[in-house]
C-alpha cells in the first residue's frame, strides 16, 4: 500500500470514523470479513461503494476507494478504521 494512501487515511481517520458510523449498519458492513471471515459478497461491496460515495462528500480523502479497482483498498479501510486494535498506522 502506498505511503500516501496511508497517510491520508490515518490523518482523515477520525472523521472518516464519524461519518461511517453515523451511516446505520456501513460499520457492520464493513467489519464483515474481519469479524466472520467472510467475503462480502458483489451486492454487499455495491452497497460500500454507495454509502462512501456519500461520504466522499464531506471526506474527499473517501474517492480513493471509488477509484476502479478501489474495492481492493477496502480490507485496509476496514483495518484502519477498527476501533478493537490497539495499534494503528
Amino acid at each position: 500500500m502506498p505511503n500516501f494512501i496511508k497517510r491520508l487515511i490515518a490523518s482523515n481517520r477520525e472523521f472518516i470514523l464519524n461519518e461511517v458510523v453515523e451511516v446505520r449498519g456501513l460499520m457492520q458492513l464493513l467489519m464483515k470479513p474481519q469479524n466472520t471471515g467472510q467475503e462480502w459478497t458483489r451486492e454487499e461491496k455495491k452497497e460500500i461503494k454507495t454509502h462512501l460515495k456519500n461520504i466522499s462528500r464531506v471526506v474527499p480523502a473517501m474517492i480513493i476507494f471509488l477509484l476502479p479497482g478501489g474495492s481492493l483498498l477496502l480490507p485496509f479501510l476496514a483495518g484502519v478504521l477498527d476501533r478493537r486494535k490497539e495499534k494503528r498506522i
